[in-house]
């Protein structure tokens, strides 16, 4: 197929083939293909500024813009839309659809026509784990289209996150296994002191999920055995996905898991699951859905879902995170899974890598512990660290530089430290939930995003405001209030738990009453 050299470069478009990977040959031209084109913020509005919603002062004391006034005042301009949209009609491309809010055109066409469009070779792969349509090099726009799209999302569709779950395994625990516990939701939310007497009513949890699905009869079972009134469910697709549940050992473990953990703390709130293709394009417009949802409205929104800094372009990364810093604008809370392969993330170059996106300086990262229990019945926890394949992940980015509110921590380090705070997540302490009809017992840092989550539901609905972009309160103002338990025990490879702020467990883990009460304040 021919491409056209455009002279006009995409920032953070390049990319590389998979690990393994195996060019087969060239994309048929014919083929048709979905992307999604992320636009600049309009270039005549006042740009955004976040001080009134992320200062650190109460929840109370914060100004959050509304949806809709985020849209009028920081949305794509009708004008950057329209150049969008014509320079794909010239090329023979379909509009599917446009979004100044979500800064986006989606453009269906033939990978001929895309080909072209964005100067680039699109080639069959196949690799260890199975097959991709994929991409080398970066991506380029002619002259009109210069500084107005930020990223170009779909061309490549290799999957991209792994759910951050694992099961409890009692032959490869078998060393371990008498001392081996689990917990429901309700019991974790005793042990950290989740504040009672309230269900999240009111509130919206938004949950992405990248792949599996849920079954209704497994949730009413489930809360049935709980006590518990079944929470809302509502599912949403994006990119043509759908709740598609198949078997105990695919990702309906994790959205199970998500929705079970954070149904269980909140069984109130409206559990909004954003269902999404496994692919950058799909992960970005399931989370740009999610913070600009103008009807279900969720005010914290749990991802357990990621990958290696490494493996991801930085297109990719800087597109998520300007949707978080969106997110902390309105007053939405993004919690992200930290990793569960230790201080290397799964990664054998022999370097350190963080999980992204919790990596994002706007995410909330969530770290794992272990529980243990001491004679008399106290639970003790530490770092969980069961080797470099089961433990929390933890350490410093490789992309983000540091932000403000981490100015204290980390030991002078010049990079985003991770994570900001901690939950159970080792497998030997892991979660009693239900998936496909079986009684499982599942950890990973997985489960401590919809635990926290949760609880900031809880919050919300306490203080009458969202609790919104946490991470500067963390770092400053309630710091010596004991809204978390320091973890300073184990560590996760490279890092070491220490007093106060580590890369291992954050903050650590909560203390849901006196959080509540020193967000009230």
């Amino acid at each position: 197929m021919a491409t056209t050299s455009h002279p006009n470069i995409i920032p953070g478009s390049g990319q590389l083939a998979l690990q393994g990977a195996v060019a087969l040959g060239p994309v048929a031209d014919e083929q048709t293909l979905e992307i999604t084109v992320r636009l600049r913020a309009s270039p005549v509005l006042a740009p955004l500024d976040l001080q009134p919603a992320t200062a650190d002062t109460s929840p109370g004391g914060r100004r959050y813009l509304s949806r809709e006034q985020f849209a009028q005042a920081h949305g794509a301009s009708d004008d950057d839309i329209a150049k969008v949209e014509d320079f794909a009609r010239q090329r023979g491309m379909a509009v599917i659809s446009s979004s100044p809010a979500q800064r986006r055109v989606v453009l269906a066409g033939t990978a001929a026509q895309m080909s072209a469009a964005f100067g680039v070779q699109l080639q069959e792969y196949e690799y260890p784990d199975g097959s991709y349509r994929g991409r080398v090099g970066e991506l380029s726009v002619p002259d009109e289209l210069a500084g107005v799209v930020e990223g170009v999302f779909g061309l490549d569709d290799r999957p991209v996150a792994t759910p951050k779950f694992q099961r409890l395994q009692l032959d490869t625990f078998a060393s371990m296994a008498a001392a081996n516990i689990s917990f429901t939701p309700p019991q974790l939310a005793q042990m950290y002191n989740f504040p009672q007497g309230l269900d999240g009513s009111g509130q919206c949890i938004g949950i992405i999920e990248l792949g599996g699905g849920s079954r209704p009869r497994d949730l009413r079972i489930y809360f049935g055995e709980l006590g518990l009134p079944v929470p809302r469910v509502k599912s949403i697709s994006i990119d043509h996905a759908k709740n598609r549940p198949t078997t105990a050992n695919s990702a309906d473990g994790e959205v199970m898991l998500d929705i079970e953990v954070a149904g269980a703390v909140a069984p109130g709130a409206l559990i909004a699951v954003y269902y999404a293709p496994n692919t950058e394009r799909g992960f970005l417009d399931a989370i740009t859905a999610a913070v600009h949802d103008d009807v279900n409205r969720p005010s914290v929104i749990s991802i357990s879902w990621g990958a290696p800094e490494s493996a991801w372009t930085g297109q990719a990364m800087m597109a998520y995170e300007q949707v978080f810093a969106d997110a902390a604008a309105m007053g939405v809370t993004i919690l992200c899974a930290a990793g569960d392969n230790g201080s290397t993330d799964g990664v054998a170059d022999g370097a350190q890598h963080v999980d992204f996106p919790a990596s994002a300086p706007h995410a909330l990262a969530c770290g794992g512990t272990r529980v243990t229990m001491q004679d008399g019945g106290a639970p003790a926890e530490s770092v969980w660290n069961n080797g470099p394949n089961s433990a929390t992940g933890g350490g410093f980015s490789s992309f983000f530089a540091r932000p403000d509110y981490q100015a204290g921590v980390g030991n002078g380090q010049a990079a985003r430290g991770v994570p900001d705070v901690a939950g159970d997540a080792d497998p030997a302490s892991g979660y009693r939930v239900r998936v496909d009809g079986q009684t499982l017992v599942i950890g990973g840092t997985s489960a401590v995003a919809p635990l926290w989550a949760g609880l900031l539901a809880l919050i919300n609905q306490k203080i009458g405001h969202p609790v919104g972009f946490l991470n500067p309160l963390l770092y400053g103002s309630l710091q010596g209030k004991g809204v978390t338990r320091d973890i300073v025990v184990g560590n996760n490879g490279a890092q070491q738990a220490a007093p106060g702020w580590d890369a291992c467990t954050g903050w650590g883990c909560p203390d849901g009453e006196k959080l509540l009460q020193a967000l009230s304040n």
